[in-house]
Protein backbone atom coordinates (compact mmCIF):
# COMPACT_ATOMS: atom_id res chain seq x y z
CA UNK A 1 0.00 0.00 0.00
CA UNK A 2 1.47 3.54 -1.12
CA UNK A 3 0.81 6.14 1.11
CA UNK A 4 0.06 9.69 -0.53
CA UNK A 5 2.77 11.85 0.28
CA UNK A 6 0.42 14.78 -0.17
CA UNK A 7 -1.85 13.35 2.43
CA UNK A 8 0.65 12.61 4.77
CA UNK A 9 2.56 15.94 4.83
CA UNK A 10 -0.90 17.76 5.07
CA UNK A 11 -1.72 15.63 8.45
CA UNK A 12 1.93 16.73 9.85
CA UNK A 13 1.02 19.96 9.29
CA UNK A 14 -2.09 19.87 11.15
CA UNK A 15 -0.03 18.77 13.96
CA UNK A 16 1.60 21.71 13.76
CA UNK A 17 -0.80 24.08 13.18
CA UNK A 18 -2.54 22.56 16.69
CA UNK A 19 0.82 23.57 18.69
CA UNK A 20 1.53 26.76 17.04
CA UNK A 21 -2.15 28.07 18.13
CA UNK A 22 -1.09 26.55 21.51
CA UNK A 23 1.50 29.33 21.41
CA UNK A 24 -1.09 31.39 20.14
CA UNK A 25 -3.41 31.72 22.47
CA UNK A 26 -1.04 32.84 25.28
CA UNK A 27 -0.35 36.35 22.91
CA UNK A 28 -3.13 38.46 22.49
CA UNK A 29 -1.48 41.17 22.01
CA UNK A 30 0.57 39.67 18.92
CA UNK A 31 -3.02 38.81 17.64
CA UNK A 32 -4.25 42.10 18.39
CA UNK A 33 -1.65 44.21 16.75
CA UNK A 34 -1.23 41.99 13.99
CA UNK A 35 -3.96 39.99 13.32
CA UNK A 36 -7.00 41.62 14.57
CA UNK A 37 -5.50 45.21 13.48
CA UNK A 38 -3.30 44.11 11.06
CA UNK A 39 -4.27 41.77 8.45
CA UNK A 40 -8.06 40.60 9.30
CA UNK A 41 -9.78 43.91 8.33
CA UNK A 42 -8.27 42.99 4.55
CA UNK A 43 -9.48 39.52 4.88
CA UNK A 44 -12.87 40.83 6.20
CA UNK A 45 -13.59 43.47 3.82
CA UNK A 46 -12.27 41.36 0.51
CA UNK A 47 -14.81 38.94 1.52
CA UNK A 48 -17.47 41.00 1.66
CA UNK A 49 -16.49 42.88 -1.92
CA UNK A 50 -16.63 39.30 -3.29
CA UNK A 51 -19.31 37.71 -1.75
CA UNK A 52 -21.57 40.61 -0.38
CA UNK A 53 -23.60 41.26 -3.35
CA UNK A 54 -24.62 37.55 -3.59
CA UNK A 55 -28.39 37.43 -2.32
CA UNK A 56 -28.03 34.34 -1.05
CA UNK A 57 -25.51 32.31 1.72
CA UNK A 58 -22.50 30.93 -0.45
CA UNK A 59 -21.34 29.37 2.84
CA UNK A 60 -25.04 27.70 3.22
CA UNK A 61 -24.14 25.85 -0.18
CA UNK A 62 -20.49 25.19 1.39
CA UNK A 63 -22.12 23.33 3.95
CA UNK A 64 -24.43 21.41 2.17
CA UNK A 65 -22.03 19.92 -0.29
CA UNK A 66 -19.81 19.16 2.61
CA UNK A 67 -22.46 17.24 4.67
CA UNK A 68 -23.40 15.04 1.34
CA UNK A 69 -19.61 14.32 0.52
CA UNK A 70 -19.00 13.37 4.23
CA UNK A 71 -22.04 10.92 4.22
CA UNK A 72 -20.88 9.79 0.29
CA UNK A 73 -17.80 8.95 1.56
CA UNK A 74 -18.78 7.08 5.05
CA UNK A 75 -21.17 4.89 2.50
CA UNK A 76 -18.26 4.16 0.33
CA UNK A 77 -15.89 3.64 3.50
CA UNK A 78 -18.78 0.75 4.78
CA UNK A 79 -19.25 -0.48 1.09
CA UNK A 80 -15.67 -1.00 0.17
CA UNK A 81 -15.42 -2.77 4.05
CA UNK A 82 -12.99 -0.37 5.01
CA UNK A 83 -10.03 -0.75 2.21
CA UNK A 84 -7.21 1.01 1.83
CA UNK A 85 -8.32 2.74 5.14
CA UNK A 86 -5.08 4.61 6.02
CA UNK A 87 -4.97 6.00 3.02
CA UNK A 88 -8.89 7.22 3.35
CA UNK A 89 -8.27 8.29 6.78
CA UNK A 90 -5.20 10.78 5.76
CA UNK A 91 -7.75 11.93 3.16
CA UNK A 92 -9.93 13.45 6.56
CA UNK A 93 -6.83 14.29 8.42
CA UNK A 94 -5.22 16.00 5.31
CA UNK A 95 -8.65 17.76 4.51
CA UNK A 96 -9.28 19.05 8.15
CA UNK A 97 -5.48 20.56 8.18
CA UNK A 98 -7.14 22.89 5.23
CA UNK A 99 -10.20 23.91 7.29
CA UNK A 100 -8.10 24.24 9.98
CA UNK A 101 -5.76 26.43 8.48
CA UNK A 102 -8.02 28.53 6.87
CA UNK A 103 -10.60 28.77 9.87
CA UNK A 104 -7.78 30.52 11.79
CA UNK A 105 -6.25 32.49 8.87
CA UNK A 106 -9.86 34.30 7.70
CA UNK A 107 -11.15 34.47 11.07
CA UNK A 108 -10.87 32.79 14.07
CA UNK A 109 -7.57 33.72 15.20
CA UNK A 110 -9.54 36.75 16.60
CA UNK A 111 -11.21 34.53 19.38
CA UNK A 112 -7.63 34.85 21.02
CA UNK A 113 -7.38 39.03 20.70
CA UNK A 114 -6.86 41.31 23.72
CA UNK A 115 -10.35 41.55 25.73
CA UNK A 116 -12.89 44.20 24.63
CA UNK A 117 -12.48 45.64 27.86
CA UNK A 118 -8.96 46.33 27.55
CA UNK A 119 -10.15 48.23 23.91
CA UNK A 120 -12.47 50.20 25.21
CA UNK A 121 -10.55 51.28 28.53
CA UNK A 122 -13.05 49.65 30.52
CA UNK A 123 -11.13 48.71 34.04
CA UNK A 124 -12.42 44.84 35.45
CA UNK A 125 -14.08 45.21 38.39
CA UNK A 126 -16.71 43.48 40.31
CA UNK A 127 -20.18 45.63 40.66
CA UNK A 128 -22.69 45.26 43.43
CA UNK A 129 -25.94 44.43 43.22
CA UNK A 130 -27.09 48.43 43.86
CA UNK A 131 -25.50 49.04 40.76
CA UNK A 132 -27.19 46.28 38.51
CA UNK A 133 -30.65 47.28 39.93
CA UNK A 134 -29.84 50.79 39.00
CA UNK A 135 -28.67 49.78 35.38
CA UNK A 136 -32.11 47.73 35.38
CA UNK A 137 -34.22 50.16 36.11
CA UNK A 138 -32.65 52.94 33.88
CA UNK A 139 -32.55 50.16 30.94
CA UNK A 140 -36.69 49.60 31.91
CA UNK A 141 -37.24 52.91 32.04
CA UNK A 142 -35.60 53.34 28.70
CA UNK A 143 -37.30 50.62 26.92
CA UNK A 144 -40.59 51.23 27.85
CA UNK A 145 -40.74 54.89 26.90
CA UNK A 146 -39.20 53.54 23.67
CA UNK A 147 -42.65 50.96 23.57
CA UNK A 148 -44.70 53.74 24.00
CA UNK A 149 -43.12 56.26 21.46
CA UNK A 150 -43.63 53.40 18.78
CA UNK A 151 -46.98 51.86 19.71
CA UNK A 152 -48.48 54.99 21.64
CA UNK A 153 -50.03 53.31 24.28
CA UNK A 154 -48.30 50.87 27.06
CA UNK A 155 -49.93 47.54 26.41
CA UNK A 156 -49.66 47.00 22.52
CA UNK A 157 -46.92 44.63 21.32
CA UNK A 158 -44.77 46.62 19.35
CA UNK A 159 -45.08 44.69 15.81
CA UNK A 160 -41.72 45.91 13.80
CA UNK A 161 -42.89 46.84 9.70
CA UNK A 162 -39.35 46.29 8.18
CA UNK A 163 -38.54 43.25 5.99
CA UNK A 164 -35.66 41.47 6.52
CA UNK A 165 -34.10 43.04 3.61
CA UNK A 166 -34.40 46.38 4.76
CA UNK A 167 -33.22 45.63 8.34
CA UNK A 168 -29.89 44.50 6.52
CA UNK A 169 -29.91 48.02 5.26
CA UNK A 170 -30.65 49.96 8.13
CA UNK A 171 -28.22 47.79 10.31
CA UNK A 172 -25.53 49.29 8.43
CA UNK A 173 -26.45 53.06 9.16
CA UNK A 174 -25.87 51.58 13.12
CA UNK A 175 -22.48 50.82 12.59
CA UNK A 176 -22.06 53.99 10.47
CA UNK A 177 -23.64 56.22 12.91
CA UNK A 178 -20.82 54.13 16.27
CA UNK A 179 -17.77 54.55 14.06
CA UNK A 180 -17.75 58.27 14.81
CA UNK A 181 -17.12 57.72 18.18
CA UNK A 182 -15.79 54.42 18.14
CA UNK A 183 -13.52 54.21 15.29
CA UNK A 184 -12.63 50.35 15.66
CA UNK A 185 -16.16 49.56 14.99
CA UNK A 186 -16.13 50.40 11.57
CA UNK A 187 -17.93 48.63 9.11
CA UNK A 188 -17.52 48.39 4.93
CA UNK A 189 -19.56 46.79 2.41
CA UNK A 190 -21.56 44.48 2.76
CA UNK A 191 -24.36 43.05 4.83
CA UNK A 192 -25.77 40.65 6.60
CA UNK A 193 -27.75 37.65 4.79
CA UNK A 194 -30.62 35.59 5.86
CA UNK A 195 -29.32 31.94 6.41
CA UNK A 196 -30.48 29.05 4.05
CA UNK A 197 -30.75 26.79 7.17
CA UNK A 198 -32.98 28.85 9.05
CA UNK A 199 -35.33 25.93 10.26
CA UNK A 200 -32.12 24.13 11.19
CA UNK A 201 -30.97 26.70 12.78
CA UNK A 202 -34.87 27.25 14.56
CA UNK A 203 -34.44 23.81 15.58
CA UNK A 204 -31.01 23.73 17.11
CA UNK A 205 -31.72 27.04 19.13
CA UNK A 206 -29.51 29.90 17.61
CA UNK A 207 -30.34 32.98 16.02
CA UNK A 208 -27.57 32.97 13.80
CA UNK A 209 -23.83 32.67 12.89
CA UNK A 210 -20.98 33.44 10.86
CA UNK A 211 -19.24 31.18 8.28
CA UNK A 212 -15.58 31.79 8.97
CA UNK A 213 -14.61 30.53 5.65
CA UNK A 214 -16.58 33.14 3.71
CA UNK A 215 -16.99 35.68 6.11
CA UNK A 216 -21.51 35.67 5.65
CA UNK A 217 -22.66 37.03 8.55
CA UNK A 218 -25.82 34.40 8.38
CA UNK A 219 -29.25 35.50 10.19
CA UNK A 220 -32.13 32.91 10.67
CA UNK A 221 -35.37 34.53 9.19
CA UNK A 222 -37.80 32.63 11.36
CA UNK A 223 -36.52 34.97 14.45
CA UNK A 224 -39.31 36.95 15.62
CA UNK A 225 -38.46 40.24 14.55
CA UNK A 226 -38.77 42.57 17.23
CA UNK A 227 -35.19 41.08 18.24
CA UNK A 228 -33.91 40.76 14.72
CA UNK A 229 -31.87 44.09 14.34
CA UNK A 230 -29.94 43.03 17.70
CA UNK A 231 -29.23 39.52 16.14
CA UNK A 232 -28.14 41.28 12.92
CA UNK A 233 -25.57 43.68 14.62
CA UNK A 234 -24.71 41.14 16.46
CA UNK A 235 -23.79 38.94 13.30
CA UNK A 236 -21.62 41.83 11.48
CA UNK A 237 -20.25 42.29 14.67
CA UNK A 238 -18.23 39.13 14.39
CA UNK A 239 -17.42 39.92 10.53
CA UNK A 240 -15.52 42.59 11.87
CA UNK A 241 -13.41 40.60 14.63
CA UNK A 242 -15.09 40.28 17.61
CA UNK A 243 -15.31 36.22 17.87
CA UNK A 244 -15.88 36.40 21.24
CA UNK A 245 -19.90 36.03 22.10
CA UNK A 246 -20.31 38.11 25.35
CA UNK A 247 -18.51 41.16 23.28
CA UNK A 248 -20.37 39.91 19.83
CA UNK A 249 -23.56 40.83 21.79
CA UNK A 250 -21.87 44.08 23.50
CA UNK A 251 -20.67 45.24 19.93
CA UNK A 252 -23.76 44.25 18.84
CA UNK A 253 -25.89 46.21 21.00
CA UNK A 254 -23.92 49.77 20.34
CA UNK A 255 -24.55 49.64 16.72
CA UNK A 256 -28.34 48.67 16.91
CA UNK A 257 -29.00 51.52 20.13
CA UNK A 258 -26.50 53.71 17.67
CA UNK A 259 -29.16 53.77 14.68
CA UNK A 260 -31.43 56.17 13.76
CA UNK A 261 -34.22 54.57 13.83
CA UNK A 262 -36.61 53.69 16.91
CA UNK A 263 -37.29 49.87 15.71
CA UNK A 264 -33.79 49.36 16.39
CA UNK A 265 -33.12 51.42 19.29
CA UNK A 266 -36.09 49.49 20.74
CA UNK A 267 -34.68 46.24 19.99
CA UNK A 268 -31.32 47.03 21.85
CA UNK A 269 -32.98 48.00 25.06
CA UNK A 270 -35.06 45.20 24.54
CA UNK A 271 -31.80 42.40 24.64
CA UNK A 272 -29.91 45.16 27.55
CA UNK A 273 -33.00 44.39 29.45
CA UNK A 274 -33.28 40.91 29.18
CA UNK A 275 -29.76 40.51 30.41
CA UNK A 276 -29.48 42.62 33.04
CA UNK A 277 -33.07 41.68 34.62
CA UNK A 278 -31.92 37.85 33.82
CA UNK A 279 -28.50 38.83 35.91
CA UNK A 280 -30.47 40.29 38.40
CA UNK A 281 -32.97 36.63 39.08
CA UNK A 282 -29.18 34.87 39.81
CA UNK A 283 -28.30 37.47 42.36
CA UNK A 284 -31.80 39.12 43.87
CA UNK A 285 -35.09 37.12 43.13
CA UNK A 286 -37.44 38.93 44.68
CA UNK A 287 -35.63 42.10 43.33
CA UNK A 288 -36.28 40.57 40.18
CA UNK A 289 -39.87 40.30 39.93
CA UNK A 290 -40.47 43.55 41.43
CA UNK A 291 -38.57 45.05 38.54
CA UNK A 292 -40.42 42.53 36.23
CA UNK A 293 -43.80 43.79 36.73
CA UNK A 294 -42.56 47.43 36.28
CA UNK A 295 -42.03 46.38 32.66
CA UNK A 296 -45.15 47.96 30.40
CA UNK A 297 -47.72 45.18 29.61
CA UNK A 298 -47.04 45.95 25.60
CA UNK A 299 -43.50 44.52 26.01
CA UNK A 300 -44.30 41.49 28.46
CA UNK A 301 -46.41 40.48 25.54
CA UNK A 302 -43.42 40.64 23.25
CA UNK A 303 -40.95 38.88 25.98
CA UNK A 304 -43.99 36.11 25.98
CA UNK A 305 -44.30 35.97 22.20
CA UNK A 306 -40.39 35.35 21.57
CA UNK A 307 -40.64 32.44 24.40
CA UNK A 308 -43.25 30.44 23.10
CA UNK A 309 -41.86 30.54 19.32
CA UNK A 310 -38.50 29.26 21.01
CA UNK A 311 -40.72 27.07 23.03
CA UNK A 312 -42.78 26.02 20.04
CA UNK A 313 -39.04 24.19 18.24
CA UNK A 314 -38.08 22.63 21.30
CA UNK A 315 -36.78 18.84 20.79
CA UNK A 316 -34.34 16.09 22.00
CA UNK A 317 -31.36 17.34 20.10
CA UNK A 318 -31.29 20.52 20.95
CA UNK A 319 -29.39 20.09 24.20
CA UNK A 320 -27.17 17.63 22.25
CA UNK A 321 -26.61 20.36 19.72
CA UNK A 322 -25.48 23.24 22.59
CA UNK A 323 -23.35 21.29 24.48
CA UNK A 324 -21.20 20.49 21.09
CA UNK A 325 -21.12 23.85 20.33
CA UNK A 326 -20.35 24.52 24.21
CA UNK A 327 -17.60 22.70 23.43
CA UNK A 328 -16.94 24.84 20.49
CA UNK A 329 -16.36 27.64 22.37
CA UNK A 330 -14.64 26.14 25.49
CA UNK A 331 -12.06 24.78 22.98
CA UNK A 332 -11.68 28.48 21.47
CA UNK A 333 -10.99 30.19 25.08
CA UNK A 334 -14.28 30.81 26.05
CA UNK A 335 -13.78 29.20 29.25
CA UNK A 336 -17.81 30.15 29.72
CA UNK A 337 -18.85 27.88 26.83
CA UNK A 338 -22.58 29.26 25.93
CA UNK A 339 -22.66 30.78 29.38
CA UNK A 340 -20.14 33.86 28.00
CA UNK A 341 -23.03 35.74 26.55
CA UNK A 342 -24.30 36.48 30.16
CA UNK A 343 -20.72 38.59 30.61
CA UNK A 344 -21.99 41.15 28.28
CA UNK A 345 -23.80 42.63 31.68
CA UNK A 346 -20.44 43.76 32.60
CA UNK A 347 -19.71 45.93 29.58
CA UNK A 348 -22.76 47.18 30.34
CA UNK A 349 -22.15 48.48 33.47
CA UNK A 350 -19.11 49.82 32.43
CA UNK A 351 -20.77 51.75 29.41
CA UNK A 352 -23.33 53.27 31.45
CA UNK A 353 -21.44 54.12 34.78
CA UNK A 354 -21.12 57.58 33.39
CA UNK A 355 -24.88 58.65 33.19
CA UNK A 356 -27.04 56.92 35.57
Amino acid sequence: MKVKKRNLYLTIFLGIQILLMRWVENHPSFVETYYSNGIYPYISSLFRILLGWIPFSLGDIFIFIFIFYALRFIYRLFKTRFKDFINKALSVTAFFSIIYFCFYLFWGLNYYREPLSKNLGYEKTKYSNEKLITLSEHLIEKLNTTQVQITKSDTVKVENPYSQKEMYKLARGGYDNLSKKFPQFRYKYGTAKSSLMSLIQTYNGTSGYLNPLTGEAQVNSRVPKTGFPTTTCHEMAHQIGFAAENEANFVGFLATLSNDDIYFKYAAYRMAVRYTIFELYKRDSEKYKELFQTLNKGILKDFRTSTQFWESFENPFEPILKKGYNAYLKSNKQTKGVNSYNYVVDLLIHYYKESI
